[in-house]
């Protein structure tokens, strides 16, 4: 609702906008692939899944092939019952992993869901704290002349343009950890299949892990955003004494500061993971 001063209304229009993809977010990190956007995306990957798995099971073949060239200097050495078992478990490991990998996958997601949801619960915060515009700020801005006014016009435009551009870069990078969820299961068949081969089996490691990665990516996600809730419930302390254009500059110069490492946070969710975790 429009509070008759532009000021007011530009700087409360970009709030909105943040508050609103901030909550966008809460609802995307709780969902799984299978829902997002109602399931239609998920129809597709599975159809395109489908169809790549009949390529990977062509490379299963090949890089069970090449494996036993290169792991074994001779066929006599094939006909030793302990290597031949080996070599048998190996293959029937990777065509399970091709045949089954799509379920492996959703059960991994599935316990990485519950870890979001119960850092959610014990942090309880089930939705992001909204950032609201302080009132002593909107007082001193109504109690602004027109020629006072100009200098605060400056500030909030590019306050403004700061914050709106903000939220879609955050938005952004949640959305972008969907589409690489989709992607990973899309193409699985095809590094999963590397596992037949040993000299291979490091690409169907490489790409295990870089799911778990993605996956875990939800919880780093989610933990930056408890940690902004917790500032924005806490707003930056505004001088009542200081000019309006102060204290305006002041909040929102701290606002934007945690807007930036928020955003920062997220989009380097992927790299703390890896580094956490798997060591870079």
């Amino acid at each position: 609702m429009s509070s008759g001063n532009w000021v007011v209304d530009n700087l409360n229009n970009a709030l909105n906008t943040w508050n609103s993809k901030l909550g966008e977010i809460w609802h995307i990190i709780t969902q799984s692939p299978t829902e997002f956007k109602g399931g239609a995306v998920w129809g597709v990957i599975l159809n395109i899944h489908g169809a790549v798995q009949a390529i990977g099971l062509g490379l299963l073949v090949l890089f069970f092939t090449i494996g036993v060239m290169k792991t074994f200097g001779s066929f006599a050495e094939m006909k030793r019952p302990e290597v031949a078992v080996k070599v048998f478990i190996r293959f029937v490991l990777a065509k399970a992993a091709i045949t089954y990998g799509l379920e492996l996958m959703i059960a991994l997601f599935s316990i990485v869901q519950g870890l979001v949801s119960t850092i959610m619960s014990v942090s309880g915060f089930g939705s992001g704290a909204p950032a609201v515009l302080p009132q002593e700020i909107i007082d001193a801005i109504n109690k602004c002349g027109f020629f006072e006014s100009i200098p605060l016009w400056a500030v909030t435009l590019l306050g403004g343009l700061f914050i709106t551009v903000l939220s879609f870069i955050l938005i952004m990078s949640v959305y972008g950890r969907f589409f690489k969820l989709y992607l990973y299961t899309a193409i699985a068949p095809v590094p999963l299949s590397a596992f037949a081969g040993e000299p291979s089996q490091s690409v169907g490691k490489s790409f295990i892990k870089s799911y778990c990665a993605v996956c875990l990516e939800g919880a780093v996600i989610v933990l930056a955003c408890i940690i902004f809730s917790v500032f924005a419930s806490s707003p930056p302390v505004v001088d009542p004494n200081a000019a309006a254009v102060t204290m305006v500059w002041g909040y929102v110069s701290e606002l934007v500061f945690n807007m930036l490492v928020l955003v920062g946070a997220v989009k380097m969710a992927d790299r703390v993971v890896r580094e956490m975790i798997f060591g870079g």
